[in-house]
């Protein structure tokens, strides 16, 4: 079984980003089907990669090939410990968003496991005991700042509600993908495939549906949606009406409009 929790929103603007897990994540167990949230799972490297991660880097970044160009894989390979969350990872993640933002030819982010039967264990705890409490903090901060959808407190209730959220939260319990999936946790369940990599496909899937849409519009329907979701109706259309105001100049709204028009695949250039 594969298990993905995607929808991260990492990359804030035109790139798309998805996450997964895998088997023994704490949102899934054995026997179920996999779950997939525009997400990856952990699975053998596979083909369609420029590049590859060599020795025990705990942070793999891949920028794939061929029709899969624009599409870029964030791998977890802290084997030892799960994936859980150190300093060293967070510092890597860090750098590694901040070198995709500034990369106009990206336009999708995978995150998934390298390490077969988890994706994250979450923070790690070992190194967080020796932690100065002034330490916390800023580490709590700097990841939150890498990873932008953390927040368990406020963000969990505005996606499954705020009763429920309640009772997972004061409860800790571990809820399985076919809970997470009717709870509105994730967006797709998978039958897990013979070489363990079902929900890496699937988030391959959706990723290459992506590809083709315009960067600009993308990044302006993703800004209206997270600043919509934090305002009143009223507020929110008004945003909307904003970011598209935005793309009415651009290059690729009239490439666009040429597109529909002559009946081919628009060349959208992010322009």
């Amino acid at each position: 079984m594969a298990a993905s929790l995607g929808g991260l929103g990492l990359l804030q603007g035109r790139v798309r980003l998805a996450a997964a897990a895998a088997a023994s994540s704490p949102l899934s167990r054995p026997g179920a089907r996999g779950l997939v949230r525009g997400g990856a799972a952990c699975s053998p490297t596979g083909r369609g990669y420029s590049s590859e991660a060599k020795g025990e880097e705990e942070l793999r970044v891949r920028y794939l090939d061929e029709e899969n160009q624009g599409i870029v894989v964030l791998g977890l390979n802290r084997s030892r410990a799960k994936n859980a969350l150190n300093k060293n990872l967070i510092k890597m993640m860090s750098k590694a968003v901040d070198a995709l933002k500034s990369d106009k030819k990206v336009r999708t982010v995978i995150f998934r496991s390298e390490v077969p039967g988890i994706f994250c264990a979450g923070a790690d705890l070992q190194e967080r005991a020796k932690m100065h409490s002034s330490e916390v903090s800023s580490f709590v901060s700097k990841a939150r700042a890498t990873i932008n959808e953390m927040g368990g407190t406020q963000r969990l209730p505005r996606t499954i509600g705020v009763s429920l959220a309640k009772e997972l939260i004061f409860s800790a319990r571990i809820v399985d993908g076919e809970e997470a999936k009717s709870i509105g946790l994730i967006s797709h369940v998978v039958e897990q495939n013979e070489s363990g990599d079902a929900a890496y496909r699937r988030a391959l899937a959706l990723a290459q549906e992506f590809l083709p849409q315009g960067p600009l519009a993308i990044r302006v329907a993703k800004l209206a949606i997270n600043q919509g979701m934090e305002v009143d109706l009223v507020t929110g259309l008004a945003i909307e009406e904003a970011c598209y105001a935005q793309t009415i100049p651009t290059k690729d709204r009239i490439e666009g409009l040429l597109a529909f028009k002559e009946k081919r695949p628009p060349r959208y250039k992010g322009e």
